[in-house]
């Protein structure tokens, strides 16, 4: 580790007019098309983001973040979750207007404490992160604690005090959270060990605790990258006079060669005989069982996806096709096979700060898939970044 505060400024004043400042502005439309009584949704939404960080000074430095929501030319016909339109399939953007982030930071010779209204994600986002693909993105009131022992080793605690979720103020959850997670890199990869201890502070029992293994890396093999990741974690929930133990397993494997990746996985949420599914809400779901979201909440009976990808670079942007079966993990005459999907997404950057995308999902409801219907969504968006 190099001497501290090498670049910090001489005083609060150059620290503050010598901060940086971002600009970044997401316009997107979603659609979404469901065989149900629900009207098909469209939903046009603009998100800006402006963020300014101050200089450092003797490693103390601050963020300011504001985030905004809007409705676009009057295109919301859509449940915004907020009670507003619900004869409408639901597209989870309300309108929004808040702080993002908001926190003081302080570094010093590896050791790093954030407190305040903050972005917390942890390994590939399965169990915490900032679900950045809805307009309002999650955050965290609390504080961080990260200490790097050296260039491999490192640990990170956190203290949650309130979830800032994507439906706007309305919905966020004061918490009792505990998160604590160690990572060791090694030549092959990254192994992480895992603690979760989460509880909504309410008066009702609703302890979730989660601990878990992770290892992912990947390998040179002449011209051929060997992708490769595991995953193990068990969880005890205790809600009211009921309490649940279910496990989570992870594996995944890929090839990279030319500008082509292939990757096959197959993830199980465990269930605790058929009445309790492995849960996780602060993860960044949208990433994980399909972009039409229908597996936000694990069902009872549990999640097994074995799932495909292929993917790539053409014309200048990146492409993907993805492949999902669900199946329950408790499987039963009445519950089984949880239906299907496809997913597709093609992005490309027209100069440096602009990028364009259209996305798309399409869920085929499982014979036995109670409560799911077949599922239909399409995103356009134009992104730009100063």
């Amino acid at each position: 580790m190099g001497s501290a505060h090498a670049e910090t400024t001489q005083s609060v004043a150059d620290a503050v007019t010598q901060g940086s400042v971002k600009v970044d502005l997401n316009l997107r439309y979603e659609m979404v098309d469901q065989d149900n009584a629900l009207k098909d949704a469209d939903g046009l939404t603009l998100r800006t983001r402006l963020t300014y960080a101050t200089a450092d000074y003797y490693g103390f430095s601050s963020t300011l973040e504001f985030e905004d929501s809007r409705v676009v030319a009057g295109v919301d016909d859509y449940n915004n979750t907020l009670g507003k339109n619900p004869q409408y399939s639901v597209i989870a953007d309300p309108e929004t207007t808040e702080f993002d982030q908001f926190f003081l930071k302080y570094n010093y010779e590896g050791f790093t404490v954030k407190g305040g209204r903050q972005v917390i994600t942890f390994d590939n986002q399965r169990f915490v992160g900032h679900v950045g693909w809805r307009q309002d993105r999650q955050t965290f009131d609390g504080v961080m604690l990260e200490y790097k022992f050296n260039d491999v080793f490192k640990i990170d605690y956190g203290y949650i005090s309130q979830r800032n979720r994507i439906f706007a103020q309305e919905k966020d959850i004061d918490s009792k959270d505990n998160l604590i997670n160690a990572s060791l890199k090694t030549d092959f990869g990254t192994l992480s060990g895992y603690g979760y201890l989460l509880e909504e502070d309410s008066a009702i029992d609703n302890g979730l605790d989660t601990y878990g293994l992770r290892f992912a890396g990947n390998t040179d093999v002449g011209d051929i990258k060997v992708l490769y990741s595991a995953e193990y974690a068990t969880q005890d929930s205790d809600n009211a006079d009921l309490s649940y133990s279910a496990d989570y397993m992870s594996v995944e494997a890929g090839v990279g060669f030319s500008a082509i990746t292939i990757k096959v996985g197959y993830e199980v949420l465990g269930s605790d005989g058929g009445d309790y599914g492995f849960q996780t809400p602060l993860a960044t779901l949208h990433g994980f069982n399909g972009w039409s979201d229908q597996f936000l909440s694990t069902p009872k009976q549990g999640l097994a996806d074995l799932y495909a990808s292929i993917g790539g670079k053409v014309i200048g942007g990146k492409w993907a096709l993805v492949y999902h079966d669900f199946e329950a993990d408790e499987s039963s005459a009445l519950v089984d096979d949880l239906g299907s999907e496809i997913n597709a997404v093609f992005s490309v950057p027209v100069t440096k700060n602009y990028t364009l995308g259209i996305k798309y999902a399409a869920y085929s409801k499982g014979d036995t898939a109670v409560g799911k219907v077949d599922t239909d969504k399409l995103w356009l968006w134009a992104n730009a970044k100063f």
